[in-house]
């Protein structure tokens, strides 16, 4: 089993810097929480680059949901992209459907594109959302840069998805399931024993590492805990 990793949701470089201090392994950067998330300004990747050693994956999302928008609005999201990179991040999240359910593998193609072949990117939890995820993996298992999906294995949370997680832990060698399950949307402390159990080595926490709430900003002390907990 590969070292469990801890990533952790970073809205500034104060929320970088304690999760750094708590044992974070990685940062997801992102803006906008009351939007689940949305793509951050180019200074402020900058200013957490500059604060912090971790890896720092930056989110491609322009609106809530799990739409791409209008090809202006996915022109737009290349754009940002392309000035992500220039700056220096090598690591993306992103994932978008269409109505039907499925990947919208041109949206998902463009921003591959404009982040380059050798960055590494997360399928965020719109895998939850998708209307068959095994067909999803499926459409995706192609892709260059793909190494993780980040998911609850249930649109509802970690509670409900915990058995399709475990089911998909089982299929690593399978076609499409040889990314990375990190497993983050309702997380709790209960669940990661049972989750090291069947081989998952991915954690992803946001308002878990906020205990005073989103406002206060990343708690070093409760990433530590988390840390202890995930092990590694």
């Amino acid at each position: 089993m590969s070292r469990p990793i801890l990533e952790v949701i970073a809205l500034t470089p104060e929320d970088a810097v304690a999760a750094q201090a708590g044992g974070a392994d990685r940062l997801e950067l992102v803006t906008d929480m009351a939007a689940d998330g949305l793509t951050p300004a180019v200074a402020t990747f900058a200013a957490v680059r500059a604060a912090v050693s971790l890896p720092v994956r930056v989110m491609l999302r322009a609106t809530d949901g799990f739409s791409a928008g209008t090809a202006a609005e996915l022109s737009a999201l290349c754009e940002s992209a392309r000035a992500l990179a220039a700056e220096g991040a090598d690591e993306f999240v992103l994932g978008f459907l269409t109505d039907d359910g499925r990947a919208d593998l041109t949206a998902v193609a463009a921003l591959a594109e404009a982040v380059g072949p050798r960055a590494r990117w997360t399928f965020h939890r719109a895998i939850d959302r998708a209307a068959d995820r095994d067909a999803l993996r499926k459409q995706l298992v192609d892709f260059p840069g793909l190494d993780t999906y980040l998911t609850a294995g249930s649109a509802s949370g970690v509670d409900d998805g915990i058995a399709t997680l475990l089911a998909e832990a089982a299929r690593s060698d399978d076609p499409g399931y040889e990314p990375r399950i990190l497993v983050g949307g309702g997380l709790q402390l209960k669940h990661v024993p049972v989750l090291l159990g069947a081989g998952i080595t991915g954690f992803h926490i946001g308002g878990a590492a906020r205990p005073s709430g989103w406002a206060e900003g990343v708690s070093a002390e409760a990433v530590a805990i988390w840390r202890e907990a995930v092990g590694g």
